[in-house]
């Protein structure tokens, strides 16, 4: 594709919050450029030409995260693997901020952030290139009539199965029971199984789990988190 069949591409969700604290702003500044994983946004890459991955991250395995929040998991990700490489994507940049306050205080080095949708970051990932993918309490979009702007859908579902690699692993963790019912019919449908062996396995985190402010958040108003695992089909 090029800039001319650019699609168009409705975008739901806060892109700005609250004012940024100075410090904020100074990340923002200084350290954002130095951690993009390449040309992504269409007026750099209007052909869509697919990054380079290996060079990104010295041919480490990838995992994504899609929609990081404050990126609490991402940055404990990235430093308990350092043998992977972990590509963020978020929208929101106030949170992209508090990211990167995060990851100078963590000193990992085995990240990059993407600061916009992740559909455009699908277009320019090659295929079978994504080892592991997380969903960590998405926007729940509660309305019904909302629900078709919920991540799992075909319209992300299709891409992010495309850049998976077989046998890769998808979670997702939601504290909203529709939205778990919407994942359990949706993902199998996008070439995914269900990991699950006995029902307690969607109610307890993973092993290397750790709790966002997300799931506090959820955990103080009285919701139940729900944890479950994918696994790409070959």
């Amino acid at each position: 594709m090029t800039q001319a069949n650019r699609p168009y591409r409705n975008f739901y969700g806060r892109i700005r919050g609250k004012t940024l604290k100075q410090s904020q702003r100074t990340y923002l500044t200084e350290d954002l450029a130095a951690l993009s994983p390449g040309a992504v946004d269409w007026d750099s890459n209007p052909e869509r030409r697919p990054l380079d991955l290996g060079a990104l991250f010295a041919g480490k395995p990838v995992w994504l995260e899609v929609g990081f929040g404050g990126g609490e998991h991402l940055v404990h990700q990235a430093a308990g693997n350092p043998d992977i490489g972990i590509i963020g994507a978020e929208p929101f940049i106030n949170g992209v901020a508090m990211l990167l306050g995060k990851i100078r205080r963590a000193g990992v080095e085995n990240l990059a952030v993407h600061p916009g949708d992740v559909r455009d970051l699908f277009d320019v990932l090659p295929d079978q290139s994504i080892s592991r993918a997380f969903l960590l309490y998405p926007d729940p979009w509660p309305k019904k009539r909302h629900h078709r702007r919920r991540f799992v859908t075909p319209e992300h579902l299709g891409p992010l199965a495309r850049v998976l690699k077989p046998g890769a692993i998808f979670r997702v963790a939601t504290d909203i029971p529709d939205y778990v019912r919407q994942t359990l019919e949706e993902v199998p449908k996008a070439g995914f199984e269900w990991l699950a062996e006995r029902p307690a396995d969607w109610r307890e985190p993973w092993d290397d789990w750790i709790s966002t402010r997300y799931e506090q958040k959820a955990l103080r108003e009285g919701r139940v988190p729900h944890y479950l695992t994918f696994r790409r089909k070959g």
